[in-house]
Order: structure tokens, then C-alpha cells, then sequence
């Protein structure tokens, strides 16, 4: 284990000399200057752990010299060591970032106390520390947060691909982050370097997909006043996403596939040969197995895109995330509107949790920023959410709340007539299947 780096600075030789091998003593590594120009440099160059530091030197004064060490080592702890008693200077000491204050002379077992505190406190920050970067890495990739077991399995999945060069596949309904999860990958691949370039194949019009798509060469076509390089060709050595693959054309999806089996493709209006040097990563709303069946989507272009999938699930499927995601767009739209919003409200936290989600996380961010801008205070109370999750949350809480007493009720008759299903249909005004179906749906156990 390594040794404690400790500095003393004291412009009293007797004290620095006795301090230090007192220090030394219990196995600690000193450095001993008297001036406070010293000390500055010398942390400026090598690290400690813990500064002795008094208040009285020549020259640079003691509180300047601690001022300037939190500017350099915000970390280090300083002890502040004086033979002057004066409360005011100790207190603002500690305002300026001193851990403790000692009174001259103090004895070596002091010492030895004051240490040990100090290297405890300093051993569970660092734990402290640690435990939230460990918690906030297993909750985040990127800009993708999720602690759910679900997202903790695509957050491995990304892992897993991204040193690949294989084509993969992104599912999941629209507004779940399909594009962050193929930035993910791109910047965790060997082409992060190189460009990441998206295309909306929804939003292209069917006439110019190609050009979009392939570039063209000048003179192709009336308006082609110049050559242009399509998105296959500026994402050249790095990753071309293709967002809503589902969307493009019967012809577009030949097209497609020629490329991704020779690894070229040629400009409209031109003869030369282009390889392709890029990742491509393709990303649906649309469950494409069901569209080749129908038809509608290639067989053999579906299973060139599908080498890997990653499947995005739903909001409303891992609602555990819901918290981590509502507090992650309150603080960045607290930031960007300068409202200084801390936290949610119980109740409004309790509407979102009710809620199902359709639009998914982009319609909790939508949701979360009306709420920033709308709301008074420093707390998103129940009405600052949009109307659709305060009438939708009311609705599943009060449906809740019957099914809970109807539950009560059923239990409650069937512990009266001891378990007797025939009496207890009969008695409930309802017949033996539906009363087992209850049960069942109730889970309702014998003797609970």
C-alpha cells in the first residue's frame, strides 16, 4: 500500500524537524519547506495527500498559500498550524477549504489521531466516489441512461458489437433512442475517428433517395448543376446509421443490397467503381420479418442487415428507468432555461410512473421540459406534466384502486367460508370460473 505524501510547510526549523520525524516515525513520506512560494511550487510538480500548513510564515502569509493549493489540488487536505488561537482566523480557514485546525505545541499521539481521521475520511470519499461512478457507469452509455435489467443487456450488447465491423440491426418503437444506441457503437468502434453520418430514410422522398443515398455526378439530371457525394460516400471510414430501413422503396432496397454485397456503388451518371469503406447500422420502427412475409421487404436484404440485432424495449417495459431519466432532462433543461429546478414531486413522479409512454423517452424529455418551463418554484408539482399523463395516471390510479378492493372483498369471503369456492361464487353473485379466474388473477392464497 502506498505511503502517505505529506508536506510542512513552517518557517520554524525546530518544528518542522520534530514534526517531520514524528511523521516519519509512523511511516509516512515528508516533504519540509518553510516558505509558502516553496510549497506552491512544489505541489504544482509532485502530489500529496496532506498539507501541514501554518498561518503565520514569512513572506507569502498562510491563507494566501491555502488559497492558492485549492486552486492547484482541490483534493489535498490541509491542516492549518498555529500558535495564535484566534477564532476568526480558524474559521476562515475552514470557509476556505482547510480540513482542520491545530494549536502549538500539540503532542505526537495527537498527530497520530488527526492522521488517522484524516486518511479515514479520505478513504471513504474515494469509496464514496467510486460507488457513484460505478452506479453512474452501470446507469449510463453515453447519452443512453437505463438501470433496468434491460438496458443493462443492451448496454453489453453495444459492448459486444461495437469492435465489430458487422452490420447491425436496431428494433424498437419510435422515440426509445435507436440513434444513441448506433452512436454508442460508432464511438466505441475502431472508426470512431471517422464520421458518423445519419439518413431518415422516412423522411427522403422516394425520388431523390438515390441521390441522397449515392450522390451524383454533374449533368446526371436537370438540377445536377454539380458533382455531389452522396452519405455513403461521406461516411468513408466510419458509420453510416440508416434510421427507419423499413421505410425505403422496393427499387431502393435492390440498390441496398448490391452494395452490401460488393462493397460499391457508383454516383447517378457516373461509370466509376466507388468501394465502400464504411459501417452500416440500420435502425426500424417496424417489425421486418413480418414485412418480408407480407412481401413488402426483401428476404435476402433483411438478413444482410440483420448480422446482429439490438433490441430497444419500450418505456413502459422498464419503468424503473423512468426516475433516472426524469432527473437526468430536469437538470439539463433546468441548465439550459436557468430556472434552477431541484426535484420532482412525489405526485408528479407518481403520474409519470402510471403512465405508459408511448412516445417513449423522447415524449418523458418533451414532457420533463414543458414541465421546466410551466412550472414556479424549484419543484415539477402534478400540474406542470401535460394534461394526457395527469387524465391517464388519475385513470390507472383510480382503476387501482378498485381492482385492490375488489381483491379485498374476494379474500375476505373466501376466508369467511374457509376456502368453500361453491359458497363463496354464490355469495359474490358470480359463477365457479369466474371466481377461480379471480383468484388466479389475484394471486388470492388459503390463509393469507
Amino acid at each position: 500500500m502506498p505511503r502517505t505524501r505529506i508536506l510542512i510547510v513552517d518557517d520554524e526549523l525546530i518544528l518542522r524537524e520534530s514534526l517531520a520525524a514524528w511523521l516519519e516515525r509512523d511511516g509516512h513520506e515528508v516533504t519540509a519547506v518553510a516558505g509558502g512560494e516553496e510549497a506552491i511550487e512544489l505541489i504544482k510538480r509532485e502530489g500529496f495527500d496532506i498539507v501541514f500548513l501554518d498561518i503565520k510564515l514569512e513572506g507569502m502569509d498562510g491563507l494566501d498559500v491555502l488559497r492558492e493549493i485549492r486552486k492547484i489540488d482541490p483534493e489535498v487536505k490541509v491542516l492549518m498550524i498555529t500558535a495564535y488561537g484566534s477564532i476568526s482566523t480558524a474559521v476562515e480557514a475552514m470557509k476556505l477549504g482547510a480540513s482542520d485546525y491545530l494549536l502549538k505545541p500539540f503532542e505526537p499521539e495527537e498527530l497520530s489521531m488527526l492522521i488517522e481521521k484524516i486518511l479515514r475520511q479520505r478513504a471513504c470519499e474515494w469509496e464514496n466516489l467510486y460507488l457513484r461512478e460505478e452506479i453512474r457507469e452501470k446507469s449510463r452509455f453515453e447519452s443512453l441512461i437505463g438501470q433496468s435489467t434491460a438496458m443493462q443487456e443492451v448496454f453489453k450488447l453495444i459492448k459486444k458489437v461495437a469492435p465489430m465491423d458487422s452490420t447491425v440491426l436496431i428494433t424498437g418503437e419510435t422515440g426509445t433512442g435507436k440513434e444513441l444506441v448506433a452512436k454508442a457503437i460508432h464511438s466505441h468502434s475502431k472508426r470512431r475517428e471517422g464520421p458518423f453520418v445519419a439518413l431518415n430514410c422516412g423522411a427522403i422522398p422516394e425520388h431523390l433517395m438515390e441521390s441522397e443515398l449515392f450522390g451524383h455526378e454533374r449533368g446526371a439530371f436537370t438540377d445536377a448543376k454539380q458533382m455531389r457525394r452522396g452519405k455513403i460516400e461521406l461516411a468513408m471510414g466510419g458509420t453510416l446509421f440508416l434510421d427507419e430501413i423499413g421505410e425505403i422503396s422496393p427499387r431502393m432496397q435492390v440498390d441496398l443490397l448490391r452494395v452490401l454485397q460488393e462493397k460499391i456503388f457508383y454516383r447517378i451518371g457516373g461509370s466509376k467503381a466507388i468501394h465502400v469503406d464504411c459501417r452500416i447500422i440500420a435502425a426500424t420502427n417496424r417489425d421486418l420479418r413480418k414485412e418480408v412475409e407480407k412481401g413488402r421487404f426483401r428476404e435476402d436484404l433483411y438478413y444482410r442487415l440483420n448480422v446482429i440485432t439490438i433490441h430497444i424495449p419500450p418505456l413502459r417495459e422498464r419503468k424503473e428507468d423512468i426516475p433516472l431519466l426524469a432527473s437526468h432532462f430536469l437538470k439539463k433543461y433546468s441548465q439550459e432555461t436557468n430556472k434552477h429546478m431541484e426535484r420532482i414531486s412525489r405526485e408528479a413522479m407518481d403520474l409519470m410512473m402510471l403512465y405508459d409512454w408511448p412516445g417513449n423517452v423522447r415524449e418523458l424529455e418533451n414532457a420533463i421540459e414543458r414541465a421546466v418551463v410551466i412550472g414556479h418554484g424549484r419543484v415539477i408539482q402534478a400540474q406542470d406534466l401535460p394534461i394526457s399523463i395527469q387524465e391517464e395516471g388519475n385513470r390507472t390510479r383510480g382503476q387501482r384502486t378498485l381492482q385492490a378492493v375488489e381483491r379485498e372483498h374476494i379474500q375476505r369471503i373466501l376466508t369467511e367460508t374457509n376456502w368453500n369456492i361453491s359458497l363463496s361464487a354464490r355469495i359474490l353473485g358470480i359463477d365457479r370460473s369466474t371466481l377461480y379466474k379471480k383468484i388466479k388473477r389475484y394471486q388470492l392464497k388459503k390463509g393469507v
